[in-house]
């Protein structure tokens, strides 16, 4: 079962990897990269500010924490654990799939730091200002857009993205809830709930 689940993974890899072009190659490299999206982020501590004055400290440093945390569990355990490849160093597949400026990553990739790091915090952040910025939830399509930079680039397996997708939103969750818990029991803290 778990190989006929690797094969799959590597065939839906290489129907989305085979859709680039030299122009979508660039922006696809430079989207992947954290320092691209910093105006967003901006924007989004702007509105947590805006949302929650003074108070907006907590909600951007609980989410800092889910960032954080999402971050180390793929990275400190995760890639060490499973010490699967990254399709970018499958020897198999090696002149198959579609790298770009001949970017491969670290040797493992399960699962994705870069989804559920991206998933994690937009749904910290989705939580924390729904009731307050109703397009708030267009936070999804930038972790959508993040994290298909990674299969486009040819680093991860969708398999990859979805569980880092599902650990950051479990991170996300948590860490909203947590904050809530903490609003609860002192209310020094913003309201986020």
């Amino acid at each position: 079962m778990l190989q006929y689940l690797k094969e799959i993974d590597t065939q839906v890899l290489l129907f989305l990897n085979q859709f680039h072009t030299p122009g979508l190659d660039s922006a696809m490299y430079v989207m992947t990269k954290t320092f691209f999206w910093t105006p967003v982020y901006a924007f989004l501590i702007y509105l947590v500010f805006k949302t929650y004055k003074k108070k907006g400290w907590f909600v951007v440093l609980a989410a800092l924490l889910v960032i954080l945390v999402s971050d180390q569990i793929m990275t400190s355990f995760m890639k060490p654990f499973f010490a699967r490849l990254r399709p970018s160093h499958e020897p198999s597949l090696e002149g198959i799939v579609h790298l770009v400026n001949g970017y491969r990553g670290g040797l493992y990739g399960f699962a994705s730091g870069h989804a559920s790091t991206s998933f994690g915090g937009a749904c910290f952040v989705w939580l924390s200002l729904r009731d307050h910025v109703k397009w708030v939830g267009l936070v999804f399509v930038w972790a959508a857009l993040m994290t298909y930079t990674r299969i486009y680039l040819g680093v991860h397996y969708p398999g990859d993205i979805l569980v880092g997708m599902t650990i950051g939103f479990l991170c996300g969750w948590m860490g909203f809830r947590f904050l809530s818990y903490l609003q609860n029991r002192n209310k020094k803290t913003p309201s986020v709930s």
